[in-house]
């Protein structure tokens, strides 16, 4: 019976191990165009944004070690699908608007950036200012774009 706890944690070692084998895609695409915003907006996406909504991710060491590379890619692959800051300027203005809609209404209800992101990200933190310089540019791109 004592070698039943030696059995199982090999069996765990084991298991970690070969999952270091299932490969993992962490890619960044080019990037030659991106959203346009004051400087002071900018540095906030990139600073909370980027990692999941662009394709400049800042990889870190745990994106190479499974099981939590599996989790990393597949939250990043997610968001870029949701939206990727990268390619804004090539989302026609009706695209545009929705998404500013979708960030205005995330931002305003606190569920961007996710927690489960801010766990690892502290300095992903949105601050109550950088969420009011956040709220006040969406307002200001959706009225210009109401205008069109």
């Amino acid at each position: 019976m004592r070698n039943f706890p030696t059995r199982i944690a090999l069996v765990v070692v084991t298991l970690l191990l070969a999952a270091q084998l299932v490969p993992v895609e962490r890619t960044n695409p080019p990037a030659t165009v991106e959203i346009l915003a004051p400087s002071e907006v900018h540095a906030v996406l990139r600073r909370s944004c980027y990692d999941c909504h662009s394709n400049r991710t800042r990889w870190p060491w745990y994106a190479r070690v499974a099981p939590a590379s599996w989790f990393v890619t597949r939250h990043v692959r997610r968001g870029r699908s949701n939206l990727n800051l990268t390619e804004w300027p090539f989302l026609d203005g009706q695209a545009q608007q929705f998404f500013l809609g979708e960030m205005r209404k995330q931002i305003s209800e606190r569920t961007m950036p996710l927690d489960s992101y801010l766990l690892l990200h502290w300095g992903a933190r949105l601050s109550d200012a950088e969420r009011s310089l956040l709220l006040d540019w969406i307002d200001e791109e959706i009225g210009l774009l109401s205008d069109f």
